[in-house]
């Protein structure tokens, strides 16, 4: 079993910036691909952004790809997802997961096992 707890959203005006930490524990960090993903109310969860944990390799869906960036501290079996240029349909909760082996594609929350709680993000106009 894995376990992900999620901190860092809250307010934040449009064009301001976020940093959201996932924190795991369970598993061999460093074995684990991770991914965020988000939903809006009345919308389906979508992904956001994936690393991968052989080659460190990260993934980013359009909507988001130059404002938000990923990444892993392997020491602190931490996973952030650095959010800028904020817009307010960025406003979702975001949720962090991870999966040992990508059997499906990174972009599909099906592919993923293990969930954390979510943390909400708001962007003001």
């Amino acid at each position: 079993q894995v376990q992900l707890v999620e901190t860092g959203g809250g307010l934040v005006q449009a064009g301001g910036s976020l940093r959201l930490s996932c924190a795991a524990s369970g598993h061999t960090f460093t074995r684990l691909n991770l991914g965020w993903f988000r939903q809006a109310p009345g919308k389906e969860r979508e992904f956001a952004a994936a690393i991968r944990w052989n080659d460190g390799a990260t993934l980013y869906a359009h909507s988001v790809k130059g404002r938000f960036t990923i990444s892993r501290d392997n020491m602190l079996n931490t996973v952030y997802l650095e959010m800028n240029s904020l817009k307010p349909e960025d406003t979702a909760v975001y949720s962090c997961a991870a999966v040992a082996y990508f059997r499906g594609s990174y972009d599909l929350p099906t592919t993923y096992d293990y969930w954390g709680q979510g943390t909400q993000v708001t962007v003001s106009s």
